[in-house]
C-alpha cells in the first residue's frame, strides 16, 4: 500500500457506522423528489429536502426543461467566458437581477461555485473578509482561497461583529459575508443590524440567500427583501437547487462589481456553463414563484404548524423560525440511531453530526416543503415522539 492510501485508510468512521447498521448517507431514491419518495422499494415521507416550494416535479418546469433540450441540446460544451453563453442565460440573468432588486446578475454552474468564486476574488491582500461562524461551507472555502485576512464573529452576535469591525483599519476594504437563513439551525441573520454596522464602519455586505429565496419576502425574494435592506446589501447570492428546483446559482450586484467578477471569478470563467435544461427550469420556477403566492403562504402555514407541534412535544429546536427545523440530539450515536429508526418508521430526515458540528450540538434536520400536508406532519410528529422517547431524548 502506498503512503497516501495508508494514511487515508485510517479514516474508518463510515465503516464503523455501517457495521452498526446506522450509516445514514447515500440512500438511493428511486422516485421524484416529492413529499413521499421510494427508497429500496419502500415509501417514506421526505422531510430532508431543500425543495421548499415543492417544484421539482412540477409539470411546467419539466416541460420547460424538455423544450430547452430540444432547442439547445444537453450542454454548452464550454464556459460562459468563451463559447458557452446562450440567449436564455442572459434572459435569466436579467430576470434574476430585477427579481432581487440589483443592476445585474451572473449565473454560475452551482451555488457552491458562486460563493467559492465570489468570496475568493473580491478582496485583496490588505483587505478583510468578516464572516459568521456558522456560514455555509462554500463561504468558508471561498475565504480560505482569498488572500485577504479572514475575521470570524460569533453567530448572529452583533456585539461580536462590531468588535471585529472596530479592529480593522478604517481605510481598508471590509466585506461582511453572512447566510440570510442558516442552513443547519434555521435561524435568520440580523440583517438590519448588520447593515447598520456596515454603514457605521464603511463595510460592504454579501448575503447568501440559498435558503431565503422562495421562503421570505414579496413573492419569495428573500431575507433582504423581507427586512427592506436590499438597497444596502452589496451582493445577493442565490442557488437554483432549492426553491428553484434546478441546479446552479447566481450573484446579483451592481454593474461595477459584476464586470469585475465576470473577468476575475475563476469558478465562473473556468467552469462549463449551466445546462440549457437547468436554465429553463429556473425560468419556469420563477414564473410559478411570481404567480402563485399561495404556495409560499401554505409553506408558512405548514411550517408554523410543525413548529408548534415540536414545541408541544418538548423537542429542543433552538432559535429556528423557518421551514428548517433542527431537532437537537446532542449525541453522535443517538443521532445516527434515531435517523435509522425514523427511516424504519417511514420518515426520512437528515443527520448532522461531528465534525460538521460539535458532538454536543448534533441534530437531525427536519425540512418542510409547500407540498407537505398537516396530516403528513402529524404522522412525522407521532413517529418522532415514539423514536425520541425510545432513546431517552424526550423527558
Amino acid at each position: 500500500m502506498k503512503l497516501l492510501q495508508a494514511k487515508l485508510a485510517k479514516y474508518d468512521a463510515p465503516q464503523k457506522a455501517k457495521a452498526l447498521g446506522v450509516y445514514p448517507y447515500f440512500r438511493k431514491i428511486e422516485s421524484d423528489q416529492d413529499t413521499e419518495v421510494l427508497i429500496n422499494g419502500k415509501k417514506v415521507l421526505m422531510f430532508g429536502s431543500n425543495s421548499y416550494l415543492g417544484l421539482t416535479n412540477h409539470p411546467k418546469i419539466k416541460e420547460a426543461a424538455i423544450a430547452a433540450i430540444k432547442k439547445y441540446g444537453t450542454g454548452c460544451a464550454g464556459s460562459r467566458f468563451l463559447n458557452g453563453t446562450l440567449d436564455i442565460h442572459v434572459e435569466l440573468e436579467n430576470r434574476l437581477a430585477r427579481f432581487v432588486g440589483k443592476e445585474e446578475a451572473i449565473i454560475y454552474s452551482t451555488g457552491f461555485q458562486v460563493n467559492l468564486g465570489v468570496v475568493s476574488c473580491l478582496t485583496g491582500r490588505e483587505d478583510y473578509i468578516i464572516w459568521d461562524e456558522l456560514d455555509h461551507a462554500s463561504i468558508i472555502e471561498g475565504r480560505r482561497l482569498s488572500f485577504s485576512t479572514p475575521l470570524k464573529y460569533k453567530h448572529n452576535d452583533m456585539a461580536s461583529l462590531e468588535k471585529v469591525l472596530k479592529s480593522c483599519p478604517e481605510d481598508k476594504v471590509k466585506l461582511i459575508v453572512t447566510d440570510g437563513v442558516f442552513s443547519m439551525e434555521g435561524d435568520v441573520a440580523n440583517l438590519p443590524e448588520i447593515v447598520a454596522l456596515a454603514k457605521k464602519y464603511n463595510a460592504a455586505v454579501m448575503v447568501d440567500e440559498a435558503h431565503g429565496i422562495g421562503v421570505f419576502g414579496k413573492q419569495g425574494r428573500g431575507t433582504c427583501d423581507h427586512f427592506g435592506v436590499t438597497g444596502d446589501v452589496d451582493l445577493i447570492m442565490g442557488t437554483f437547487s432549492k426553491s428553484f428546483a434546478s441546479l446552479g446559482g447566481f450573484i446579483a450586484t451592481d454593474s461595477i462589481t459584476a464586470n469585475y467578477l465576470r473577468h476575475n471569478s475563476r469558478s465562473y470563467i473556468f467552469s462549463a456553463s449551466i445546462t440549457p435544461a437547468s436554465t429553463a427550469a429556473v425560468g419556469a420556477a420563477l414564473d410559478i414563484m411570481e404567480s402563485e403566492p399561495e404556495r409560499i403562504a401554505h409553506l408558512w402555514e405548514v411550517t408554523n404548524y410543525a413548529l408548534e407541534g415540536f414545541r408541544n412535544l418538548g423537542c429542543e429546536i433552538g432559535h429556528t423560525s423557518t421551514p428548517i427545523i433542527p431537532l437537537f440530539i446532542r449525541d453522535n450515536e443517538k443521532t445516527f440511531r434515531v435517523t435509522r429508526d425514523l427511516f424504519d418508521e417511514g420518515v426520512f430526515v437528515n443527520p448532522v453530526v461531528s465534525p460538521a458540528v460539535a458532538p454536543s450540538d448534533t441534530l437531525i434536520r427536519f425540512s418542510l416543503m409547500a407540498t407537505h400536508t398537516k396530516e403528513q406532519v402529524d404522522f412525522a410528529l407521532d413517529k418522532i415522539e415514539k423514536c425520541f422517547k425510545r432513546l431517552g431524548i424526550l423527558k
